[in-house]
């Protein structure tokens, strides 16, 4: 038996190779003597006992997805389909869960085209260049620093109506933002994954109970007794005004807008390559789910809709909904907290040996990432306490330009030079669904942003609006 050692040291790591009856086994190892078992384009060196980034699974990944989107947007459809009408509200988020998906799925394949991207703001940098990743980057941190934030006045609102106002709501946002920062702790998805499970069973379980009990309901709780049978009062096709209608269109691409988070979780994933498959369960649930729910609830209910929907089946199932809901609202606070948190981590320790090992400098970064992503959040939840409206504003200003525009340019810098050489049909007609995916981005953004100031401005206009920091019950608003 011929056997040798080969020690090559490079800088603070070294491989071994060892013969054995003519096999070669390659192992790397760490300055510390701690072998590498896997060594990522994105988090560099994964050593035994450090943290490991690559253990996503297929299935985790399938319910992180979901629950990036099964959480806050479900709760605004029903009221959206009442904005809209049935039939237009139908077809328009039809329409908008076939431009995401397509859009999700270009993140796999851009992935699988180029390991070294991890979040959105490397994409802006290879387009765009540096002002490209600037603006990509800071969208990305904005947008789920104000999702999160939503969370937590979801969060609030579910424990208001729990304990009939047991304490004043701007305590109720701070329980919220303390329980976020410690699940959002929590460094890798993997883990998270598990939260989310508990989550999205916690989150379909209140909007199902809803669903059957506005079907057995005498009355929502917001009509008016006035003694009559109630008569639904729903429409196929409303006429609300346009900045009514685009501001509801930006709460479904608010709803389908998890597009950012999934840079992210295919970086976390140990095979990349069934990302599709992850995807696919996903978006079919995801739909059928907003599809049910929102005619379901609307047909019931009607003009008399909540917002949050659970709030429109009495005040007995309300606190049942938000029973059930509130696990799930607390794991959208968790997982929108940490992807903020996660992607300034490694934009700071990308490279170095803090990443993977868990050495002080590594939890002093950590921390203060997760600490600043969710007091922003509070700040904001406690600024800016009107549900519905707020997630709108989101949904227009930063969602549609998170998961529109930039697939349709990463399609365009993948395929466009090799492409236009053949100019095969094939390729003319994914140039033109590319184009008119970034130019209806740009309209939904601007047109929605629009809308929802307007919303938010009459709103307060009409009602006076909820002061910052407010104590008062938030929780039957409607």
């Amino acid at each position: 038996m011929a056997e040798f050692k080969d020690e090559k040291w490079q800088s603070d790591l070294y491989q071994v190779q060892t013969q054995r009856d003519g096999d070669v086994e390659e192992r790397r190892f760490s300055a510390d003597g701690r072998r590498i078992s896997i060594t990522d384009a994105v988090f560099g060196d994964i050593v035994e006992g450090g943290v490991n980034y690559r253990n996503v699974g297929w299935l985790g990944t399938s319910i992180l997805m979901m629950k990036t989107q099964i959480g806050l947007g479900v709760l605004s459809i029903p009221l959206v389909f009442d904005t809209l009408g049935m039939i237009p509200g139908i077809i328009i988020l039809i329409t908008i869960a076939v431009i995401t998906t397509w859009s999700d799925y270009i993140v796999g394949v851009f992935k699988l085209n180029h390991p070294e991207v991890y979040g959105i703001d490397d994409v802006g940098k290879m387009i765009f260049g540096k002002p490209g990743q600037i603006i990509f980057g800071t969208a990305f941190v904005l947008f789920w620093v104000f999702v999160a934030g939503a969370g937590m006045l979801g969060i609030s609102i579910a424990l208001n109506s729990l304990s009939v106002h047991g304490a004043c709501t701007a305590i109720f946002v701070a329980v919220a933002a303390v329980a976020g920062f410690f699940l959002a702790s929590i460094q890798t998805l993997d883990k998270i994954s598990w939260i989310a499970w508990v989550g999205l069973i916690g989150i379909l379980a209140a909007i199902f109970s809803l669903t059957v009990a506005v079907g057995v309901q005498d009355r929502p709780s917001a009509a008016p007794d006035n003694g009559l049978p109630f008569v639904s009062d729903f429409k196929l096709i409303a006429d609300n005004g346009w900045s009514a209608a685009i501001s509801s269109c930006s709460s479904l691409v608010f709803s389908y807008a998890g597009t950012p988070a999934f840079f992210s979780i295919v970086s976390e994933m140990r095979d990349p390559k069934k990302y599709t498959r992850s995807l696919v369960i996903c978006q079919t649930t995801v739909t059928v789910t907003y599809i049910t729910i929102g005619i379901v609830v609307y047909y019931f209910c009607g003009s008399y809709v909540a917002s949050p929907a659970l709030g429109s089946a009495g005040v007995t199932m309300k606190k049942v909904c938000y029973g059930l809901a509130l696990p799930g609202l607390l794991a959208t606070v968790t997982i929108v907290s940490h992807l903020p948190a996660k992607y300034i981590f490694v934009r700071l320790l990308r490279g170095s040996v803090h990443m993977t090992i868990n050495s002080f400098t590594h939890w002093a970064v950590w921390l203060s990432c997760t600490a600043g992503c969710i007091i922003s959040s509070y700040v904001i939840a406690s600024a800016i306490p009107v549900f519905g409206n707020l997630v709108s504003l989101i949904g227009a200003l930063l969602g549609t330009l998170m998961s529109f525009q930039p697939m349709g340019f990463m399609w365009l810098y993948d395929n466009w030079s090799v492409g236009k050489e053949q100019k095969t049909l094939r390729w003319k007609l994914m140039v033109a669904w590319s184009v008119f995916v970034i130019v209806s981005g740009t309209f939904l953004m601007i047109g929605g942003t629009y809308g929802s100031v307007i919303e938010i401005m009459t709103s307060y206009n009409e009602s006076g609006g909820s002061p910052a920091w407010t104590c008062a019950d938030n929780s039957n608003s409607v």
